[in-house]
């Protein structure tokens, strides 16, 4: 990666975690259920030290809710189930609203989708989608410009049960 957009995103990450208060930064962002160590029923909770600290991805990609390009810059959905040490071959995701989503292990890569904690450069509100939006790059891939995607693009994202 260039040294001019390591540090771009350096700075876009370290920008969103210092809008957010030390109280937020201390709050779980998103918890994980599933299996550790083979104890079923085990959580692994993220604050926003927790997500930062894993390897950050960014990319530039149109939405069906947003006007225009817009970056996000978040961590992977493979990094944060191998940071909890959790496998499984179904992902169940929530929303605030108890949304919720299943998403199979196969259908995605290991760079997408993403957890995204920033839009342009800010973290995302509750009332813009955040704080967490499972996001697709839906413009590298006309695979990723369809209905099923677009259901599998949860917003507002709390909890994720990780399923055998």
């Amino acid at each position: 990666m260039a040294p001019r957009l390591t540090r771009k995103i350096v700075l876009a990450v370290l920008t969103s975690l210092a809008a957010m208060t030390a109280a937020q930064a201390d709050t779980p962002l998103l918890t994980l259920t599933g299996t550790v160590d083979g104890k079923p029923g085990t959580s692994v909770t993220f604050d926003a030290a927790a997500l930062a600290a894993l390897p950050q991805i960014t990319f530039t990609t149109s939405t069906v809710w947003t006007e225009g390009p817009q970056e996000f810059t978040g961590v992977s959905l493979g990094a944060v189930l191998r940071a909890a040490g959790m496998t499984g071959a179904l992902l169940e995701a929530y929303a605030a609203n108890d949304y919720s989503v299943e998403i199979p292990v196969e259908d995605w890569p290991e760079n997408a989708p993403i957890i995204a904690h920033s839009r342009n450069g800010t973290a995302m509100s509750l009332r813009d989608k955040g704080p967490l939006w499972i996001v697709y790059p839906y413009d590298s891939d006309p695979a990723y410009r369809s209905e099923v995607i677009y259901t599998r693009s949860i917003w507002q994202l709390e909890r994720i049960e990780v399923r055998p």
